[in-house]
């Protein structure tokens, strides 16, 4: 059993210790927003927060996060008010919206810490996540709308 805290809930799980925190995520955890995309990490449509850190839950082991707190793009916002949600609707950013998740979820990382960031910044903060719509152009301005927002 390893016992960590998703999204401000403390869980045991009972898997293998190598197991990535990606599977145990979404089979044992039942949480779907995390999404698989490559599984070595190149793609980012898996990140989640690890103690506030963005991280490719793909190549996190549970053993990694044995009493550390994960957030999901589920825990972000109770009600998916946060403003990087927010911003995503009103600019119309996704398409397939299969790799969104991670892409909030890294640009969340980047306002916690950079409240204010430059477009140059921005584009090198996201630059781990893929996009294979192409739009990386709409997900910039909505990372400036939230961090004007917020």
């Amino acid at each position: 059993m390893v016992a960590f805290t998703i999204n401000d809930e403390t869980v045991e799980v009972s898997a293998d210790a190598e197991t990535p925190l990606l599977w145990v995520i979404r089979e044992h955890l039942k949480l779907t927003g995390t999404k698989f995309g490559c599984h070595a990490g190149l793609c980012g449509a898996c990140t989640v927060h690890i103690d506030g850190d963005a991280a490719f839950s793909c190549q996190t082991t549970l053993s990694e996060v044995a009493g550390k707190s994960v957030t999901t793009i589920e825990g972000l916002s109770k009600n998916g008010d946060h403003p990087l949600q927010k911003a995503w609707i009103d600019d119309q950013v996704p398409q397939c919206g299969y790799c969104q998740p991670g892409q909030i979820m890294r640009a969340a990382e980047l306002l916690a810490k950079t409240p204010d960031p430059s477009r140059q910044q921005i584009k090198r903060h996201m630059n781990t996540n893929i996009c294979r719509c192409g739009t990386y152009g709409r997900i910039v301005r909505a990372i400036e709308r939230a961090a004007k927002e917020a």
